[in-house]
């Protein structure tokens, strides 16, 4: 067998499309490599960015509490209106009844005077 010597003086001889092959197969790889790169430096950006706007809107104001404050108060008021209005319906169910039975009572007692 015959061993091959390399050196800096060896030639290579390739034709010219396997040499437009191998390079546009590194700029393809280069360009890729990139391109990813920058993609994900985008999303780590807006990442970053949406994470302190968050924050940002986690913030309490005075103005938020005092609207959550308020919030809570008118929940509570319409909780006790709504109890009231509860109360008064069964009240006005009992009035009906009432006025049904002072009318019955008031036919009878016409009926006992006119006897």
């Amino acid at each position: 067998m015959d061993s091959v010597k390399l050196s800096d003086q060896t030639q290579v001889s390739l034709p010219i499309k396997n040499i437009v092959a191998i390079i546009s197969a590194i700029v393809v790889a280069v360009w890729t490599y990139f391109g990813i790169v920058e993609r994900l430096n985008r999303l780590e950006t807006n990442e970053k960015l949406m994470a302190q706007d968050l924050l940002k809107k986690a913030e309490q104001t005075p103005k938020n509490q005092e609207m959550y404050m308020l919030i809570e108060y008118q929940a509570k008021s319409i909780d006790k209106h709504s109890k009231q209005l509860e109360e008064n319906v069964h009240t006005k169910v009992l009035i009906s009844q009432l006025e049904k039975k002072v009318d019955k009572l008031e036919k009878e007692l016409d009926l006992l005077r006119g006897k």
